[in-house]
């Protein structure tokens, strides 16, 4: 094997070559050599610039994964980066792909910075648990000033290099594709002109705002608190970069070192570990080979263009693809183009986009009432009334309609992907592709693969999926698929709750309180109490006679109270957002215990939280058994992209196994002892608890 690490010169230029693929990690061996390659550049008479680059796709990424809890090896990554600050030559760091983490360090520790106008910098390591630590916190304000900082920092945000020329991060961002060329050019220039420049550490002026005016800690602190609730490191981050303001810069790395120790120490660090990789295991399908094709999406349709639908047609407009958005009628049709105009110049009254841009994205978006007009599209999305016979006629039509090899996808996000495949002639072409509401902000999707659904289809609905952004999980055709139908297991035991003793504000209290952004309840008024009322009544006939219902919602309902839009639900809402608790929802719920003969007692906010838990991980269970989830990690990237399951905790199996799934089993068993049928556990929960495995271990073996 060849040294990751190559040293040549080009006339004055000396060029350190970062070979190490697929990402240039900077694992120890590319450590030593950039170490090495700079001493030797050093000591190189010909060379007056030195040029750092990366050979393939990308810059460098972060830290080698392969190293991951494992104690470092020297050089540790800071040394290396102090030792290019060191160096009495300019350096220059040439940028493309992506120079993330440990990557954008080493580049602060250069003296200049060229990139690729189709480059990303940022610095990540807080959606990992912990905080840059090789100097990142200390330059990366000396750069760009302490408020932009720490919103790169805390948000682990990836900046474009347009942005990042703008802010200061680089230097100058060159067209084209040769990273090596931009980097040489760059750096003759800095020799004709005899620029040596000066090192990040030294430079000071852009933290002068933050000593003169303290408050933009605490106005970070206190926007944290909100956005990044419960969670450690983000906090450790406003520390560090408080440390580049007020101490030396050797002290401030310090300080930093101690952080990010503290960081690593944290049990958060490996829920949000797992959650990371997590997110992009789940695009890796178990029984499906890497080198099927995908389908070409050039255009999409969508049937549709209600809330959901357009939504759905916004996220690929954002994406670049044109939209065809179908109705069958006028006033409903507008409806729904107004609607997503209206979102898009709510984001550009708040900066997210120009004016130009909201045209540039509607321009994508074609309104039609008729469907024909769908006949040239490559994937067609159905969103439209939740019922079977609405859907299989759609499909019908459909089946006539559009081009062969168009894949035909449901926006279902409870009925039989195969029942509806079956109103085709193709169901090779059939699939569900259930996003979540709001369609264009929730980040989860669920491609639901049914029992003829072709690998090709499968894989065009993945690929899309990731091209709209989204974290795309497979699940197997079920009621509800993965998440929802874990969410009704979990529902139920807390309407139980209710009955037994519990309100809503104390269900909604220790959930959040758990990590979770908003309360079961809650959730339920945002989306609508009259969608619960419809998918119960859907549920009716096929509830077993003998089986525990609680009817308050549907009191709820019928009152009139359906959520937020009418002002009141699970609570009332005087400024049309903010839940209060409502005495006349404490009445009904009284009402509904004593009507049961209950006898009302008080529920601590641990025994919810477990309750609620042991529900989720117990239907995940049967879930994994069915096949309906692939692997563990589907069921945890639903939950915390779907649901807001915290992502410090990763996930509901992931959970359950850092606690044990024998505590797990015994709790379940606790609760069965007065509520057999509804707590019967999973035959898979009791085999691995029992053997002393965990679900991991059991998909690891499969």
């Amino acid at each position: 094997m060849s040294d990751p690490v190559q040293y040549s010169r080009e006339g004055a230029i000396g060029l350190i070559r970062v070979v190490n693929p697929p990402v240039n990690a900077l694992g120890q061996a590319v450590r030593a050599g950039i170490s090495a390659a700079i001493r030797q550049g050093i000591d190189d008479p010909e060379a007056k610039v030195l040029v750092i680059y990366g050979d393939g796709r990308t810059f460098m990424a972060g830290a080698d994964i392969r190293e991951f809890g494992k104690p470092p090896l020297p050089p540790v990554l800071g040394a290396v980066i102090n030792e290019i600050e060191a160096c009495p030559k300019p350096t220059v760091a040439a940028i493309h792909g992506t120079a993330l983490g440990g990557g954008l360090e080493v580049a602060l520790g250069c003296r200049f910075r060229v990139a690729l106008a189709s480059a990303k910098v940022g610095l990540p390591e807080v959606k990992l648990g912990i905080i840059p630590g090789a100097g990142g916190t200390q330059r990366l304000p000396r750069l760009v000033g302490v408020a932009t900082a720490l919103d790169m920092i805390t948000t682990g945000r990836h900046v474009p290099a347009e942005e990042a020329e703008r802010l200061g991060i680089l230097d100058a961002v060159v067209d084209g594709n040769d990273v090596k060329a931009a980097g040489l050019t760059f750096a003759r220039r800095l020799v004709d002109e005899g620029v040596t420049g000066m090192a990040v550490r030294d430079r000071e002026e852009k933290l002068a705002d933050a000593r003169d005016d303290r408050s933009v800690f605490a106005t970070a602190r206190t926007a944290l608190a909100k956005s990044a609730r419960g969670l450690f490191s983000p906090q450790r981050c406003v520390d560090a970069v408080e440390a580049a303001v007020d101490l030396p810069f050797d002290e401030g790395l310090k300080r930093e070192r101690d952080l990010i120790q503290q960081c690593m120490e944290s049990p958060q660090r490996a829920g949000l570990v797992h959650a990371f990789f997590g997110e992009r295991e789940v695009a890796k399908v178990p029984g499906m080979s890497r080198d099927t094709p995908s389908r070409k999406v050039a255009k999409a349709a969508v049937i549709g263009a209600g809330t959901m639908g357009g939504g759905i047609a916004m996220c690929f407009a954002n994406a670049g693809i044109p939209v065809t958005v179908v109705e069958t009628a006028q006033e409903a049709l507008d409806r729904g183009i107004a609607k997503v105009r209206s979102n898009y110049e709510i984001s550009a009254k708040r900066g997210r986009m120009t004016a130009d841009e909201v045209e540039a994205r509607m321009a994508l978006i074609a309104p039609s009432l008729d469907l024909t007009s769908v006949a040239d599209a490559d994937l067609v999305i159905e969103a439209v009334f939740e019922s079977m016979d609405v859907k299989k006629q759609v499909f019908a039509r459909l089946d006539a309609i559009a081009k062969p090899g168009a894949v035909l996808a449901t926006n279902t996000s409870y009925l039989d992907v195969d029942a509806i495949a079956a109103a085709t002639s193709r169901p090779a072409d059939v699939l569900g592709m259930h996003f979540f509401s709001p369609a264009n902000v929730m980040r989860l999707l669920e491609v639901v693969r049914g029992a003829r659904t072709a690998d090709d289809a499968l894989r065009t609905a993945l690929d899309v999926g990731r091209t709209l952004g989204k974290v795309a999980v497979v699940s197997g055709v079920c009621d509800g698929f993965i998440g929802n139908r874990m969410l009704r297991t979990y529902k139920t035991q807390m309407d139980y709750l209710l009955e037994d003793g519990a309100l809503p504000q104390d269900i909604d209290a220790a959930i959040t309180g758990f990590g979770f952004p908003m309360g079961l309840y809650a959730m339920g008024d945002l989306a609508g109490l009259d969608i619960g009322y419809m998918t119960r009544r859907r549920e009716d006939a096929t509830r077993p006679a003998d089986a525990r219902y609680v009817a308050i919602a549907d009191k709820l309902y019928e009152m009139g109270r359906l959520g937020q839009k009418t002002g009141a639900g699970w609570y009332r809402y005087e400024d049309g957002r903010t839940p209060i608790p409502d005495p006349v929802v404490e009445r009904v719920v009284v009402e509904a215990s004593a009507v049961r003969g209950i006898q009302r007692g008080s529920i601590p906010a641990d025994e919810i939280r477990v309750r609620a838990l042991c529900a989720l991980v117990n239907e995940g269970a049967r879930i994994l058994a069915e096949g309906i989830a692939l692997r563990p990690v589907d069921i945890d990237m639903v939950w915390l992209f779907g649901y807001g399951f915290p992502a410090y905790e990763g996930g509901p199996m992931f959970w359950a196994d850092r606690r044990g799934l024998a505590a797990v089993l015994a709790d379940i068993r606790r609760f069965a002892e007065t509520d057999p049928a509804s707590w019967a556990p999973a035959p898979l929960l009791v085999e691995l608890a029992e053997s002393g495995r965990t679900f991991k271990e059991w998909v690891d073996a499969r």
